[in-house]
């Protein structure tokens, strides 16, 4: 039986998975999932590329999950989860990039800028 590892990214969020074969459960940070992600919307974008590939009772996923908030986090576990799936079978690539789920997305928090109250907000301008 072999340990297959991926890491998924998004905003400041890190998600470090090991898949294994099992039968479905996913841990993440020794909590289970339902525990650790309540919205059953949430729960469903961390299951979208299992259920996409049909393999939703076939793995057992343990995950570290850090940084970033709840949206973020289950996002870059989505992104790990696609990863780790392509590792053990080259062929479903296609059908998950189909989805999207194999693109990291890109967008992160912009700096706040010197003499500025927000990264694009001005301070109110007075004429007088």
């Amino acid at each position: 039986m072999e340990v297959v590892n991926a890491l998924g990214r998004r905003k400041s969020a890190i998600a470090r998975i090991f898949v294994s074969e099992g039968t479905g459960k996913i841990t993440i940070n020794k909590r289970d999932l339902a525990e650790y992600f309540p919205s059953s919307i949430l729960q469903y974008v961390v299951k979208q590329p299992l259920n996409k590939l049909g393999v939703t009772e076939k793995y057992d996923i343990k995950v570290n999950l850090c940084g970033g908030g709840f949206t973020g986090q289950s996002q870059a576990l989505r992104l790990a989860i696609a990863r780790a799936l392509v590792k053990m079978n080259a062929e479903d690539k296609a059908a998950l990039r189909a989805e999207g789920f194999m693109t990291r997305d890109p967008r992160s928090v912009e700096r706040k800028k010197p003499g500025q109250p927000k990264a694009r907000r001005r301070f109110q301008f007075s004429k007088r």
